[in-house]
Parts: C-alpha cells; structure tokens; sequence
C-alpha cells in the first residue's frame, strides 16, 4: 500500500502513522463501519474529484440505514475530501472516506449515544486487478459464494461488514487462478462480482443486472450507464441467466477501483475472441477521456479539488 503524509480524523489532519484506533473499537468487532471509494484524477484542468457529492450522498445513506449519527455534514467530508488530497500534494489518488462506530461499547447494538467517528484517507492507487488488465481484460470465474441479498441486509449500504462476503468471492477465485469472482444471487440470477458492478454485451446491446438483483448500485456503473447512451447504445437493465455470460459477445467490470476492466474469460471459456470488444473500447475511451478533455464533462461529475 503507497502511503500519504496525513490523513483526515473527526476534522483534524493526523499524520498517517498517528491514525490509530483503540482494539475495542466497535468496527473491529462487528464490521460496524460505512466507506466509499473514491477516485481523483489529474485532468487537463487540475485534479479532479469524479462524482464526490453523490460518493458523499451515498456514504451518508449508507450511515442512516445502520442508524449511525454521523458528527459531520456532506459538505464537511466533501471538504475533507478534497483537503487529503490538496494536502498530500496528490493528483491521481484513491480515496477512502470511512465512517465507524468507535471505542465505547462491546455490546452488538450498542446505545444511541455510542461515538461515531470518521477518517478520511488519500493516497496513490493503481490498476486494482493488476497493471494489464484495462487493457487486456482478466480470466473470471463465476464463485460458489452467492451474494448477500436485501432480505438478510441493506445491500445498498456500503458497510464494512458486507465485504466479508466480497472477500470469500474475491479470495476463492484468486487461489483457483483467476483475476476475478462473479457471484449469482440466491436466486441463481447474476450480480455482481466481488467489489464490481458486471456489463454484458450481445447484438450491439448492454445489458446489466438490475439494483433488484442484490448489488450495489455503483456510481461508475451509472457512469457507464450514461456514457453509453451518450454513445449512442442501448442499455438494458434486467436480469441475466449465468448462462447467459458464456455466449456474450463482450464482459466488462465497472467500479471507481476497477474503472472500466473487460472479462476475456469466464469459467476458462472465452468471451468472443478472448479479448477486449469495440464496445467496451468505446466506453474505456469515453470514460478516461473525461481526464484528458476528450470526453465532454457534460454531466458535470468533476469536482475540482482546489473548490
């Protein structure tokens, strides 16, 4: 992991090997936090944040529905957002804003007035799934793990303690020699993989699983959503047999730490001709255009870090 020099903490910079937590914080416990993933670009008008108000909207929903009261307001972690990465001198950076019940109770439900504390952190990422794969895809499997579904918890929360179910995808397809996991809901219909949202390509149209099916509702999947129409393609959300994955003309992943990754294989069988498709090209070179000014910013989603 790159570190940074410091790191925001219930509104203060901390030096980054200064922001610690006690051993009987909540969170350490019972997975009791909310974060996002956020990503700041070097573009051709300075570092810029994509999408950080709906990143913060979504992090505040996601702190209702476990009924924490969070001490701050969406414009103060927008601003603290923006500080780590002004702060640290960062441009191109990964951004982890974290909400956690804290040190003040063991109980599993602990009472109203149980602290809430907040960290906001900043430093240089990377390709998530290795340094070739936007630009040559990456093998997947489909994993034996189901994903989690709204019945048992609130799948559009972004939680911490949901992510162990992420890390069983994740994990198992990894050890069985594959970049990625995808897994089906209880329903046997696809989702999502482990910390992505999933695109299929078959005739010229784009299909993704619906927010129904049990996954996140990412914000680059909206992205890609709307670039797409841009584009001029139709999008379909509905749900999708497993089947259905195998005959696809293309797969792609989306997600603020996958950006836009194509699937060459699935199960060791390859999707088309086992490499990237026009379309997903279409969409990469639309999406990372947004940096360099090639793409119109025409849905407003760069947030200058200097606001």
């Amino acid at each position: 992991m790159n570190t940074s020099e410091f790191i925001w903490m219930n509104g203060e910079m901390v030096p980054w090997q200064n922001a610690t937590v006690h051993v009987m914080t909540h969170a350490l416990h019972y997975g009791s936090s909310v974060f996002e993933g956020i990503r700041s670009y070097a573009t051709h008008r300075g570092p810029a944040i994509l999408r950080l108000g709906t990143h913060v909207r979504r992090l505040m929903d996601s702190a209702k529905m476990y009924r924490m009261n969070v001490p701050f307001t969406a414009e103060q972690l927008s601003v603290g957002c923006r500080q780590v990465v002004r702060d640290n001198h960062l441009s191109g950076a990964y951004i982890r804003p974290l909400i956690y019940r804290g040190y003040g109770s063991i109980g599993v439900t602990p009472p109203p007035d149980s602290p809430v504390d907040v960290a906001i952190i900043a430093f240089e990422f990377g390709a998530y799934l290795g340094s070739t794969a936007i630009e040559q895809g990456i093998d997947a499997c489909i994993s034996s793990w189901h994903r989690t579904n709204s019945g048992s918890i609130p799948v559009q929360s972004k939680a911490g303690g949901h992510y162990t179910n992420a890390f069983l995808i994740g994990s198992e397809a990894r050890l069985n020699g594959y970049g990625e996991g995808i897994a089906v809901n209880p329903q046997g219909l696809v989702a999502e993989a482990a910390a992505s949202n999933l695109f299929m390509v078959r005739d010229g149209v784009i299909y993704t699983p619906p927010i129904a099916a049990g996954i996140l509702g990412g914000i680059t999947r909206d992205c890609v959503v709307n670039l797409a129409k841009d584009l001029g393609y139709q999008v379909v959300s509905d749900q999708i047999p497993r089947e259905s994955l195998y005959v696809a003309d293309e797969l792609f992943l989306t997600g603020t730490a996958a950006e836009i990754t194509p699937v060459r294989s699935l199960d060791r069988i390859s999707i088309a001709e086992g490499k990237p498709g026009p379309i997903t090209r279409a969409i990469q070179s639309a999406f990372f255009g947004l940096f360099d000014g090639s793409t119109p910013d025409r849905h407003h989603w760069l947030d200058s870090v200097e606001n």
